[in-house]
């Protein structure tokens, strides 16, 4: 079974950039129709979408974080990493690494949160 395992600063200050990265296992991050996403979820907030990486390689971003947001990925370490600069204490959140198929749509990816092969982690913003 899949396996998505973050990794990144338990910490990070204001004005910083915040770098986290997802490594896969048991699944290529290059299988044709799967995408690779990152959210969050502030405390006492919704599900917010920050965006994916598809699995050639483009990316997309929540149009509220694009100007801000760098998602890449490392096919050598079947890794995706997300960048997210000039942090402020609205950033403070857990942030998700999931995957998630092409046909599926936006409402089933809230439908059981978090999924089951994602080990979360929350990295949180100094205020």
């Amino acid at each position: 079974q899949v396996q998505l395992q973050e990794s990144g600063p338990g910490l990070v200050k204001p004005s910083q950039t915040l770098s986290l990265t997802c490594t896969v296992s048991e699944f290529s991050i290059t299988t044709t129709y799967y995408y690779w996403s990152w959210f969050r979820q502030p405390p006492g907030k919704g599900l917010e979408w920050i965006g994916y990486i598809r699995y050639e390689g483009n990316a997309y971003y929540s149009p509220s974080l694009k100007s801000r947001t760098s998602i890449s990925r490392d096919t050598s370490k079947n890794q995706f990493s997300l960048q997210l600069s000039s942090v402020t204490t609205e950033d403070s959140a857990v942030y998700y690494c999931t995957r998630h198929s092409e046909n599926q749509r936006h409402s089933s990816w809230y439908r059981l949160w978090p999924p089951p092969w994602c080990l979360c982690t929350a990295f949180p913003v100094a205020p």
